[in-house]
């Protein structure tokens, strides 16, 4: 059962009980809890509190009651038979918060906080059934169409998440369960909204309470920095045309002669409603050339520089009430085709960021080896279209300095979590794709290419290679997934350092190279949501794994011993195929003559 508390009932706790097993519409809802607007009465002044005003009051009102109603909570008392899980109704509770909150603040800012300590077991938005002799779905379940309740319970998330979507409201999702909650058939409710996603192990955790608390840090003004009930705008120039917005939004069907025909993302629109917005907030916006006169594009021949002129409008709603407008005007020059300025201007970084965003929005409709072939080809196309080389000489293709990173991105995204979904549950790779879609170029790099720095005697710390030739005997490595902080000691430093070297006086030098990692992981966290997973191994270690399986294997059980691979490197076990062999396959593509 789901229930309801009345904050506006002071003498004593009062609540309304709706059925877990129970579809409700929201009339439904708004009758039983008294929401409608009563009639008025011929010639008498009904002018009084809002019937909502039971539910949703100011917290300096209704502080004391809510406390003493989170306080009182107990879990539920009724036995669970050993081969059943806990009887859960997830979807009966957003369902009845959405009701309750677009009858009370349509169009309005508002927030839904769902904490889930388990799968829905019952009832609209089931993701599992009661019996532990069912297994929770797989990926390989749902790509197999065998997930019982999959497709049910995405469609009636989905339908939650366009009313709340279409009312301004956000919906924030926190797992705190060693299984999965079913963040995969609930995730069009944040990621539509702009809500938020944590993934713990429990509610106890620093990762969730540190995390939550980040989500109400305040400006210097005291305001919660967070916009709600927003909406953008793109205008452009009639040279450029915008192909769509790939982040957490929804389109708002506004046709425009702004609009391509290419759609990217969310597109066939000029304006998306973003409920939830936050300085860390990032969307990622595609638009095309509307060529004319050619095809090298909007300035082929010579004579003066055309330009192109992009305007986004974004309204919302501040954290102290007030309504705002704040527009952005970017100017750029238009070049033709064959233009060498087109090269030297490419940001390599912020290209394969974006590529990364439609490579994620490609993957949740399509099969994951069709992803990677389409990752490949567009990775072949520019290097055909910007390499120097000789046809079918591959010794002889070279790369600018501007796009020497960007093969190495696309090696990573690959590999990386965001498309790779072996060993990762449906839920967490919903919540990697929704991190990868809201966050900034600096942090989505991270997640797609961690950084490695490396700590020794008598050196500064230093970046080095993601590769298994950084692992070393007598160095500590500081890997950031964004996602995880991980100090990896060598086999010799995690030696000493079981003898407990560090703890005597003529080692002082071996005791702040401990503490080094340390002190830069602890930089790392000051800024990061949410909070990662900070992990603490050593060589041979079980979760040493999670370094192993970001670096690139240059020397693997198949290459170990052969010429040319780094003495004392460290051997991974592993059939994935290295940096060197995959540069090696794109450059004879590149340069063939029939690619």
């Amino acid at each position: 059962m789901t229930q309801v508390h009345e904050l506006g009932h002071a003498s004593c706790n009062k609540s309304y009980v709706f059925r877990g097993n129970k579809d409700y519409t929201a009339k439904g809802v708004q009758e039983m809890l008294g929401l409608a607007p009563p009639r008025p009465q011929g010639g008498v002044n009904n002018a009084g509190p809002p019937p909502f005003s039971r539910f949703l009051l100011p917290l300096q009102q209704c502080e004391f009651q809510l406390t003493n109603i989170i306080e009182q909570l107990e879990k539920d008392p009724w036995p669970v038979a050993s081969d059943r899980r806990p009887v859960r109704c997830s979807g009966v509770a957003l369902s009845v918060a959405v009701s309750l909150l677009e009858q009370s603040f349509p169009n309005s800012g508002a927030r839904i906080m769902f904490f889930a300590g388990g799968p829905p077991t019952e009832g609209p938005g089931m993701v599992v059934g009661p019996e532990l002799r069912e297994p929770i779905r797989s990926h390989h379940d749902i790509e197999r169409d065998s997930a019982k309740h999959y497709k049910k319970a995405v469609k009636f998330y989905e339908a939650l998440a366009k009313r709340t979507a279409l009312n301004g409201h956000a919906v924030d999702i926190f797992a705190g369960c060693y299984d999965q909650i079913g963040m995969q058939e609930m995730k069009s409710l944040p990621n539509s909204t702009g809500g938020v996603m944590i993934l713990t192990d429990a509610f106890s955790t620093s990762i969730f309470k540190q995390s939550i608390q980040r989500i109400f840090n305040k400006d210097d003004q005291g305001f919660l920095e967070m916009g709600f009930n927003a909406s953008c705008d793109v205008l452009t120039s009639k040279d450029l045309k915008v192909s769509g917005l790939i982040g957490h939004a929804v389109s708002l069907n506004k046709k425009s002669v702004s609009v391509a025909d290419t759609e990217i993302g969310i597109g066939q629109t000029s304006s998306w409603k973003m409920c939830s917005i936050t300085p860390a907030h990032t969307y990622g916006f595609f638009f095309e050339v509307a060529t004319q006169g050619g095809a090298n594009g909007a300035n082929p021949g010579p004579g003066p520089v055309q330009h192109a002129t992009i305007q986004f409008l974004t309204h919302y709603q501040h954290s102290n009430g007030t309504y705002r407008l704040r527009v952005t005007t970017l100017i750029r020059n238009m070049l033709g085709g064959g233009d060498p300025s087109i090269a030297a201007s490419f940001d390599q970084e912020a290209a394969a960021v974006l590529m990364a965003r439609i490579a994620v929005y490609k993957a949740e409709v399509e099969d994951g080896p069709d992803i990677l072939r389409w990752t490949d080809r567009m990775l072949i196309r520019l290097c055909q279209k910007f390499a120097d080389y000789r046809k079918d000489d591959p010794s002889s293709f070279r790369l600018s300095q501007n796009f020497t990173l960007y093969p190495q991105f696309m090696f990573h995204l690959r590999r990386s979590q965001f498309l790779q979904v072996f060993n990762n549950s449906p839920d967490e790779t919903a919540f990697y794709r929704h991190c990868l879609n809201r966050e900034d170029l600096t942090n989505s790099l991270i997640m797609i290419q961690p950084t490695l720095i490396s700590f020794t005697f008598d050196q500064e710390p230093e970046p080095v290679l993601l590769d298994s030739v950084s692992i070393k005997p007598d160095h500590i490595l500081l890997l950031d997934t964004f996602f995880h902080i991980l100090i990896f000691h060598g086999e010799t430093i995690a030696m000493w350092r079981k003898a407990g070297y560090q703890d005597q006086e003529e080692h002082e030098n071996f005791k702040q190279l401990l503490e080094g990692p340390r002190a830069e992981a602890a930089e790392l966290l000051v800024d990061r949501f949410p909070l990662p997973r900070f992990i603490d191994t050593d060589a041979g270690g079980s979760q040493a794994r999670f370094l192993l399986s970001k670096l690139n294997p240059s020397n693997t059980h198949q290459t170990s011993g052969s010429y040319g691979t780094a003495a004392g490197s460290a051997v991974v076990l592993t059939d994935d195929v290295s940096l060197q062999t995959f540069m090696g396959h794109l450059q004879k593509l590149a340069v063939a003559g029939n690619s």
